[in-house]
């Protein structure tokens, strides 16, 4: 029996070198070819798996389409986790496109190209960043919520773009939208996109070596025709479940606790934080990819250790100092000094403030007067009812088996949009043939249900034009549920214009 052969692109990435070496706990079965740019640092970290039985590397780029259709060629699944994430997404916007969105157009044209429809499974990793800021009270989401990536985010664009290509591409196809991934590559980042996120911001975060058994646990499965009907063609959240779920807030309490500070006004102000315009949710349905993988093991404690280890000899003598009188301010102060010095910096949430950077005001607090409003930390109240559920109806009677949806589902979901559905037939319970399409603007367009109803994704010429937010929620009801709760019908609107869409790349 042949080995299965499964091309992994960012395989030196967080996720992806984790999973190299899930895979090779395969290696008898499996035959891996793996994509990764020819860097130094690359080469090094790749160094002991260069001439090992089952294993190909190819050095080369994910925007050079040779590339990638040399990776692709005769592959049994394709792994793509490589991709330009954030934070050094947001220095690079352009790039990001590029990178994000024009390696899977790539894919998908070697796919169709080596004529492998049939026989190539794509595994996408999409992102929890392409339905945006869920703060609180919306802080509870699930597959199918509306596609609303956070202002200025281009890698949640691109991800987005790049989902909405696959989606609608013919093959055979999943997206997997991951997460915040906890593991020691989180521990190391220091960028002001910690600012990024407001304090009651929620993650459910998964760990790099979960991320990696699930994908290992996938393809075994893949290999042994056991994925079943209700895998392929669908999209999933990556969740760790209930011990990875945690705000912003107490994760800092938890992290500064751990050595010594209890007081968190002692290392960052409250103010340095946005109140939204950044990502992230409590899931509703990753048990629902954990049921068909098994793969979570780990909580949070894992990247509170990760942390911890990266400190060093510092965490202990900080416990140390912190029980002396004056102790917590003082060490509380060395790190407040270098907080401050990151929020001040190109990305940095003061710099918005200092540099009156009125569209960043607008965007991460709603005003300056918001903003200045905002309590300083020792007076700060976090969010405390996290179990309620805010329900996003998604406009159609999720009830019905998928095989008995027809076009007037359709119809109801397209006006619950602010739009309408053009088509005049569709097949009962087809739901991978495009459809026709007008939204509220008046754009025409052509969609699967699958994308529209499942993926959350709307009309593809606003999705790539603007942030046009406030415009589109007075419009379309399935989108205001997102956007109301969270901003005021009274507050001044804007509208920002994309820099870059897939259209560019």
């Amino acid at each position: 029996m042949s080995k299965q052969r499964i091309f992994l692109s960012g395989v030196t990435g967080a996720m992806g070198f984790p999973t190299l070496k899930a895979l090779l706990g395969d290696k008898d079965e499996v035959e891996l070819v793996l994509l990764a740019r020819p860097s130094d640092l690359n080469k090094k970290k790749l160094k002991p798996y260069s001439g090992m039985a089952g294993v190909t590397i190819v050095w080369g780029d994910l925007t050079n389409y040779s590339d990638i259709k040399t990776c692709v060629h005769n592959a049994d699944v394709v792994l793509h986790l490589g991709a330009l994430v954030s934070p050094k997404a947001d220095y690079v916007p352009k790039l990001t496109m590029q990178t994000n969105y024009g390696s899977t157009a790539n894919i998908i044209r070697a796919v169709k190209e080596l004529n492998q429809v049939d026989s190539t499974r794509i595994v996408n990793i999409g992102t929890v960043a392409e339905t945006g800021e869920r703060v609180p009270p919306i802080h509870w989401g699930r597959v199918g919520d509306p596609i609303k990536p956070a202002v200025f985010d281009y890698y949640a664009i691109s991800k987005t773009a790049a989902e909405r290509h696959l989606i609608d591409s013919g093959l055979r196809w999943v997206s997997l939208r991951q997460t915040g991934i906890i593991g020691p590559v989180m521990a190391d980042i220091e960028d002001p996109i910690m600012f990024h996120q407001g304090l009651d911001n929620v993650l459910e975060y998964a760990s790099d070596r979960d991320s990696a058994t699930m994908l290992r646990n996938l393809c075994s499965k893949e290999r042994k025709g056991t994925l079943g009907g209700d895998f392929w063609g669908h999209i999933f959240n990556i969740g760790g479940g209930e011990g990875c779920r945690v705000s912003a807030y107490n994760l800092y309490k938890k992290l500064f606790g751990m050595i010594g500070i209890t007081n968190l006004s002692h290392v960052m102000e409250s103010n340095w934080s946005g109140l939204r315009n950044f990502h992230g949710q409590y899931y509703l349905d990753s048990d629902k990819l954990n049921n068909i993988l098994n793969f979570r093991s780990d909580s949070m404690e894992y990247f509170y250790e990760a942390y911890l280890k990266k400190l060093g000899g510092i965490a202990s003598m900080a416990r140390i100092f912190t029980k002396l009188p004056g102790g917590q301010k003082a060490m509380g102060g060395i790190i407040k000094s270098r907080f401050h010095k990151l929020a001040k910096s190109e990305n940095g949430t003061l710099r918005f403030v200092e540099e009156n950077m009125e569209d960043h005001i607008a965007v991460f607090w709603g005003s300056r007067e918001a903003y200045q409003a905002i309590p300083p930390m020792d007076k700060f109240v976090p969010f405390s009812d996290w179990n309620t559920v805010v329900h996003i109806d998604h406009g159609y009677d999720e009830k019905k088996p998928e095989a008995e949806l027809n076009l007037n589902d359709m119809k109801e979901a397209s006006k619950f949009r602010g739009g309408e559905c053009l088509s005049k037939d569709m097949m009962t319970g087809n739901w991978t043939e495009k459809l026709k399409y007008r939204c509220a603007f008046g754009h025409e367009f052509e969609a699967s249900p699958r994308l529209v109803l499942e993926g959350g994704h709307w009309c593809p010429v606003c999705e790539r034009e603007s942030w046009n937010y406030y415009e589109r929620a007075k419009v379309d009801p399935f989108f205001a549920q997102v956007w109301y709760p969270l901003h005021s019908k009274n507050e001044k609107e804007w509208k920002f214009p994309k820099k870059y869409s897939e259209l560019d790349m």
